[in-house]
Parts: structure tokens; sequence; C-alpha cells
């Protein structure tokens, strides 16, 4: 199992929180799964504000655990506060000060969905891209005009701020960072533990029209699952269109309307993951993994990882074997 600096994670509760984007941080990090080989967290779930901390459906949320505990974090999570709470940005100035005093010292933040209101009005979002859910993007943006506020992703990694899109993409971002940090291994089985896609990219639109498939659409689930086994072979559009019995261009458009991506983006997506558990868990050469990930030689994997990762194949082996 790899060492990893990702250990203690503290979650930010404040009045307003919405209950989902909560307890996203909490069942990727705060459920004890060593018992299943997975790695375990120093886990938090703190107090941003003096209580009664009142979620957005009524309840009421009690923890005893203060902002000190940020001391030691190695990751923060501000889920979603309410959307009146946004407007009035009325945060506590010692959360705000806390939130600084980690990236300061090398620990890292994360935002779910209007999380990133908070982090704006802490200053963390200046001259950094950032996202937010798409319905209050221009919002973010109007309020902290030195963010870079891109409304059409699902998360966005600057280093040390991460954030992500609403709902959802929380739980992206997480095994995101898990993927990151921990390598494909233990994040796959963490989101078939969750009974989650194991990846989604994060360039990867938020606004998808069909979220769920109609029994029409059973055919491009085929093909997808057809696409994933075969990850090696060369396929266009055309031939995977008459796999699923459509004409190249309804396949082409129904695929973005239920994936928020085109196919060739989503095929390039899947060979990198192929690639990067092959790089982490085989110790075959660099280009019999490019053939195995359907990239066909070296220099076109490394051509994609440069794109994808921001880094090349065998940097990331070493980063990982190194890590173990």
């Amino acid at each position: 199992m790899m060492v990893s600096v990702l250990r203690n994670v503290a979650v930010v509760a404040l009045d307003g929180f919405s209950p989902f984007e909560l307890a996203v941080p909490c069942e990727v990090f705060g459920t004890d799964r060593t018992q299943e080989g997975l790695p375990g967290y120093e886990f938090s779930v703190v107090a941003g504000e003096p209580g009664p901390l009142r979620s957005d459906v009524g309840f009421i949320l009690q923890t005893d655990v203060g902002l000190e505990v940020l001391e030691g974090a190695d990751l923060v999570v501000v889920p979603a506060p309410s959307d009146e709470r946004c407007l009035r940005a009325d945060w506590p100035e010692p959360l705000l000060a806390a939130l600084r005093q980690v990236v300061a010292r090398g620990g890292s933040v994360l935002s779910v969905c209007t999380g990133a209101f908070v982090l704006g009005a802490a200053g963390l979002l200046d001259g950094r891209a950032c996202t937010t859910h798409w319905r209050h993007a221009q919002q973010l943006a109007l309020m902290y005009p030195a963010a870079k506020v891109d409304p059409s992703v699902l998360y966005v990694d600057e280093g040390q701020v991460i954030t992500s899109a609403g709902t959802a993409a929380g739980i992206d971002a997480c095994l995101y960072l898990v993927r990151k940090e921990q390598g494909s291994r233990v994040a796959n089985a963490l989101a078939r533990r969750m009974v989650v896609p194991p990846h989604r990219d994060g360039g990867q639109a938020q606004f998808v029209e069909r979220p769920v498939a109609p029994p029409s659409c059973d055919t491009l689930t085929e093909v997808m699952e057809w696409m994933q086994r075969h990850l090696d072979e060369q396929v266009s559009v055309s031939e995977l269109a008459s796999l699923a019995t459509m004409s190249p261009r309804t396949f082409a458009r129904r695929f973005v309307q239920e994936t928020g991506t085109t196919p060739q983006r989503w095929l390039t997506g899947q060979r990198i993951l192929l690639a990067e558990q092959l790089l982490e868990e085989s110790g075959e050469t660099v280009d019999r993994i490019a053939e195995r990930a359907g990239f066909g030689n070296a220099t076109a994997l490394r051509h994609h990882f440069r794109i994808w990762r921001a880094t090349t194949p065998n940097a990331y082996r070493r980063l990982f074997q190194h890590s173990a």
C-alpha cells in the first residue's frame, strides 16, 4: 500500500450546511475501510462557527470539534452552505484565517459546490482557476473578481486549492484526490465500494442534458462497455456509431448529451486510466503499456499524458513506486 501525505482530513460544517455535500467527504474519508485493505484517515467534522449548526432542511448537527483541529489537517473540505449564506458572506473571520493558514503551511483545501464562496472570502481563489455549481458561477465571479471562475467543468485542481461543482462533482473531486495521492488501485476500490464511477475527468462538462439515459439508449451503455473492453484497438466514431446502430452524427450528439464529453475524449480518458494502472502495478515498458492502453507507441502516450496529467509516464511511475 502506498504511503500518502493525505492522512488527516477535516470537514468544516457551517450554519445552513447542505446535508448531501457534507456527507460526501464523510463517506469518502470518514468511513473506516481498513479491514478491506483501504487506507484509513484521521477524520473530523469541525464546527466552523459557534452552534447550533442547522442544515438547510432543518435538522441540527452537534460537534464539539473546533477550528484548532485544522492546524494539523492535510486536507480541509468546505461543503456547500445555503445560497442565502453565500450572498450574505457573513463568514466568521477565525474560520477564514484558519483556512488561509492551512494553505500557508502547505496543506490543501477543497470546496464542494458553493463552498467555493467561503474560499473566495478567504482570498484563496485570487488569481486561481476555480469552479462551483453552474447556477452560482456568475455570482462567485462578481463577488470575487480576482478569481478565474470556470462554470463548465466538474472540478479544478490548482495545487493546494481544489474546487468542485455541484453535488456529485464533489464525489469526483474527492476520488480524484485519492487517486492523485494514493493511486488508481485505492481510488477504484473505493469507488466500487461506494457504487460510483471510478473517475470523471475534471474537464468534463457540468451540464449533461440526460443524466439518466432512457431505456431506448441501452445500446449506448453497451457500446461504452465495449469501448472499455477494447481500449487497445483503434476505433472511429463511425465504427462506434455502427455498433450502436446510429448514424455517426446522431451517436456523437447522443454521447455528448449523456456523458458531457465527446466519444474520443471519453475514450482517451479511459486509456489514460488504464495506462496509470499499468504504470503503478506492472513492470512493463512504457512502449508495451502504450500498446495495451491503445496509444500505439510511447511517443503518443507521453503526448497525451502531458496534456491530461501534466507529467510524463516515467515520472508518474517513479512517484508511485517511490511512495510504495
